[in-house]
């Protein structure tokens, strides 16, 4: 069966014609052999894992889907926003749709199979091991990814009889396929096994070449980017030292500081312009991974109807724990969207005199300032409440007007917040660290990750004055597979 729908979008690379050789699609199969590219050499073996992440872009379904949106009646209408908005099972294939990212993910699988196939078979494999390295976890990040959207969360009390989602370790060869789901338990045991073994032969000295590398390895598995992927994966298997190890591996607490935005300084001087330009530069010390992806989020992130209106900006920024005004720039739109101006758009024209082409929108897959969260929630989670709020104190640093010592957080400071609210100092402490990832991370698409990950209810309106609420348990938190993998591949559908 095919897991995924293999229409292919071209797009100017030096390894486009490996796009068809990935998929199993019946362009490829209708070619020569002889005109199908060949890997026969290191630079090569390198070019086609530039395809092995997902190019395409998870943000817009899933700011639809969370708290930081509401009805804006005054924006444009697009199914891709309103769909996921009302959680609904959407029909449109287009790119920015759960059918899209769930195709760019398995043809990033497929590509770094098809690298691991070619090492396996070269006769020296240690030569390649760092290309290994690569493929392996970015093999793991993508399956992660698919669980986590397609899948129910985590959970190690029936994380063995959840269905997950394939995990393909085979290059695609032929049209059709059979696959299972297996579990959610499977699934991650695998993403396990992939990261354990990649992760130390990732060497950031292979993609260390040229006049541009340096650009060139934020869009690549680094050490640092492959630390940070397993500290989020070990968050969502709730194994809270794994998380603190990869934390401190990827970003050592004593030297986070320097590594995040200077939101209350250089940022805060930034116009609208620069702040887009700067926010994904591959420069920027905060960006662990960057990808480029097929999307025009960067054209509709603050003009769509249901997005982040006045009473949500107002919701999200005023829940600050750490007291003061925030420093983020925020920008507004005339049908009341505000927006923090992230997006960097790269538009390829089609040829040279083409007035039409595809619009690319730079997305920062790991930063530094997750790096700091998730080492706050994992101690957090382990009751070692006052090392959680000396890190969060340390973002609230780069991040408060006027921040100084006396603003400094304490655990009974925050409880005292969220009084009424909270059940525990800890419960008050995993609010706050929620509470400032939502602002960090707004339009990001991270929001969502934070509802599953804690299980939290969401309640979107409409401009008509309903009230839609997505309960904990409601089979709608996991989005259902594309139809094709249902109708054609088999694969057993999500309760509805």
């Amino acid at each position: 069966m095919n897991i995924m729908n293999y229409t292919i979008i071209l797009r100017p690379a030096a390894w486009l014609v490996v796009l068809g050789l990935l998929s199993g699609c019946g362009d490829f199969l209708s070619e020569s052999p002889d005109n199908r590219a060949t890997l026969d050499s290191q630079e090569k073996l390198a070019e086609l894992l530039v395809t092995a992440y997902p190019e395409t872009n998870y943000a817009m379904f899933c700011e639809a889907m969370s708290d930081n949106v509401e009805d804006n009646p005054a924006a444009p209408q697009d199914p891709r926003n309103a769909d996921p908005y009302f959680w609904r099972d959407g029909t449109s294939t287009a790119q920015d749709t759960p059918e899209d990212y769930w195709n760019g993910c398995y043809k990033a699988i497929a590509a770094a199979n098809h690298a691991l196939e070619y090492i396996n078979n070269s006769g020296t494999p240690e030569l390649f091991a760092p290309q290994k390295g690569e493929a392996l976890v970015a093999r793991a990040y993508a399956h992660f990814m698919l669980v986590t959207l397609f899948a129910k969360t985590y959970n190690p009390n029936t994380a063995g009889a959840d269905p997950g989602i394939p995990y393909v370790t085979d290059p695609e060869e032929q049209s059709f396929k059979n696959y299972e789901r297996k579990t959610v338990e499977y699934v991650y045991s695998m993403i396990e096994q992939d990261l354990t073994e990649g992760l130390p032969l990732i060497d950031d000295k292979a993609y260390m070449k040229g006049e541009s590398s340096t650009g060139v390895v934020k869009y690549h598995f680094t050490q640092m980017a492959a630390h940070t992927f397993a500290s989020r994966f070990y968050l969502f298997k709730r194994d809270y030292a794994k998380v603190l190890e990869h934390c401190n591996a990827a970003i050592p607490s004593g030297e986070i500081r320097g590594y995040l935005r200077p939101w209350n300084t250089t940022y805060k001087s930034y116009s609208a312009t620069e702040l887009l330009i700067h926010y994904t530069k591959a420069t920027e010390t905060a960006n662990i991974l960057l990808c480029e992806t097929l999307s025009d989020w960067t054209r509709t992130f603050s003009a769509q109807r249901y997005a982040t209106g006045a009473l949500r900006y107002q919701e999200i920024f005023n829940e600050n724990p750490a007291g003061g005004e925030f420093a983020y720039s925020v920008f507004y739109r005339s049908f009341n969207v505000y927006f923090v101006n992230k997006f960097r758009e790269h538009f390829v024209q089609v040829g040279l005199n083409a007035n039409t082409g595809y619009v690319y929108t730079i997305m920062p897959l790991f930063t530094a300032e997750e790096v700091l969260f998730n080492r706050a929630e994992a101690y957090a989670m382990q009751k070692n409440l006052g090392t959680a709020v000396q890190e969060l104190d340390i973002w609230a640093s780069t991040r408060i007007v006027d921040y100084s010592a006396r603003n400094q957080m304490a655990p009974e400071w925050i409880a005292d917040y969220y009084y009424g609210y909270a059940t525990s100092n800890q419960d008050a402490v995993v609010k706050a660290i929620l509470a400032f990832r939502r602002v960090e991370f707004l339009h990001e698409g991270m929001r969502w990750f934070d509802i599953l990950r804690h299980n939290l209810p969401v309640k979107h309106n409409t401009y008509q004055g309903e009230v839609l609420e997505l309960k904990p348990n409601d089979p709608r938190r996991v989005l259902q597979l594309p139809r094709e993998a249902v109708t054609t591949g088999g694969l057993p559908p999500n309760a509805r």
